[in-house]
């Protein structure tokens, strides 16, 4: 699947320009040490794509590109949060802002 990266946002399109996969993010000045700091806050994979392992590829692909933008990753997004507790090698920091989004639901 190809990606399409914005600042924070990844996703795809099927042929007719439907998003049917995304990932997005918003990055704040946030940290003492003056890093800026990307949360992901939503990520959707279409019912149709589901199960092939998309969402991942949008969590590694998003990783990538908020490590090259030089960022801390952090995340409230359900998924986003759950991905980066079994992934401990890719470094973030906690959040407190509560837990939202679901995977495939739009907001």
């Amino acid at each position: 699947m190809d990606f399409i990266a914005e600042d924070g946002r990844i996703y795809a399109e099927n042929a007719d320009g439907k998003v049917v996969a995304e990932i997005t993010w918003t990055t704040s000045a946030g940290c003492d040490d003056g890093q800026k700091i990307a949360t992901i806050d939503h990520t959707f994979v279409d019912e149709s794509l589901r199960g092939q392992g998309i969402a991942g590829q949008l969590m590694q692909a998003a990783v990538k590109k908020i490590q090259a933008d030089k960022s801390k990753i952090a995340a409230t997004c359900s998924y986003a949060v759950s991905w980066l507790e079994k992934h401990p090698e890719v470094p973030h920091v906690q959040t407190d802002a509560p837990i939202a989004c679901k995977v495939g639901a739009w907001h």
